[in-house]
């Protein structure tokens, strides 16, 4: 019943541009007739004297619109910044990206991927990257697409050239690096301050996160931890 009345609510804030539309709606010729006064009618049918439809004050008439509004651009972005959408995914890496990604551009989730490989000039690199943050630095279609591969930088949270022996790390909008630490690297969520266990002898990666080992032809090793954002309330 609810969900009709919102249904309902949905159409008369589409249908009409203005509040003024709305109430004119209401208005019948016979009613101008008589009162001779096209505001005066407008008055009556906003305190539920005139009309057939549903009384609505302007202010709830403008919320309304505006919600409406807000609803139909968040749909409209939503659409417009999936970059795994309409694409057709065989890579099981590229089909794990594309299951995260809502969540990840959302704020529900903040994955981070452990890749090891080799770059273009054939140096085995391993390193963590933060994807919540890679999505809105990078255009994800090129990746989605096939036409480049997603490798870690040094600018990721960490980074590692196995011949050349570079080492970086850097702290991202959503982890803070602990890399001095007898139990190896720890990743900190600055939203709810939980530590993240990227070793693998540990027995969990830590609270409300997860690890899974991505199988792929095209990388020598991934693993994916997810952690789940819990805000306070």
């Amino acid at each position: 019943m609810e969900e009709e009345v919102a249904a309902g609510n949905d159409n008369i804030v589409t249908e009409f541009n203005t509040y003024e539309d709305f109430l004119d709606s209401q208005i019948t010729s016979l009613d101008l007739y008589y009162l001779e006064d096209e505001e005066l009618a407008r008055q009556l049918v906003e305190l539920g004297y005139r009309g057939s439809g549903e009384v609505l004050k302007r202010e709830e008439f403008e919320a309304r619109k505006q919600a409406a509004e807000a609803s139909r651009l968040s749909k409209r972005s939503q659409q417009k910044t999936l970059a795994s959408t309409g694409k057709e995914l065989k890579d099981p890496f590229l089909r794990a990206l594309a299951q995260r990604e809502e969540a990840n551009r959302s704020g529900k989730m903040t994955s981070i991927v452990f890749m090891r490989d080799k770059n273009s000039r054939g140096q085995e690199i391993s390193g963590y990257i933060d994807y919540a943050h890679r999505l809105k630095t990078e255009n994800f279609e090129a990746y989605f697409s096939g036409k480049k591969r997603l490798l870690p930088k040094p600018s990721d949270l960490s980074f590692y050239n196995w011949e050349t022996q570079t080492s970086t790390s850097n702290p991202t909008p959503n982890y803070q690096v602990i890399a001095e630490n007898a139990s190896g690297l720890l990743f900190k969520n600055k939203r709810d301050r939980k530590i993240l266990n990227v070793d693998p002898k540990a027995n969990t990666p830590g609270d409300n996160s997860t690890r899974t080992c991505i199988d792929s032809t095209k990388y020598i090793q991934i693993v994916i931890y997810d952690h789940i954002t819990r805000r306070k309330t």
